[in-house]
């Protein structure tokens, strides 16, 4: 079965952008929670580190994200129908 390599990176890109943006909501609107539970994930202590959060911050890392992981998708399905 092949995929379609570009649409794959479309859906790959798109659902990278709608977990951005969930994440910057919860960033903007719990911010103490979100840095422990980031610390967390990495395992590390982060309580000396603050958030750094502008709109302009977010869209940037909306497009970096968007362009990234859609390329990888791509990437990713083109290899795939190679490997066929």
């Amino acid at each position: 079965m092949k995929i379609n390599a570009f649409k794959f990176g479309i859906a790959c890109a798109i659902t990278a952008s709608v977990f951005w943006i969930i994440c910057s909501v919860l960033v903007m609107a719990m911010p103490s929670m979100m840095m422990s539970m980031s610390g967390d994930m990495v395992h590390m202590r982060l309580d000396d580190i603050g958030w750094h959060l502008t709109w302009a911050g977010v869209v940037k890392g909306l497009v970096a994200w968007f362009v990234i992981v859609g390329g990888a998708g791509w990437l990713l399905a083109s290899i795939y129908n190679r490997l066929q």
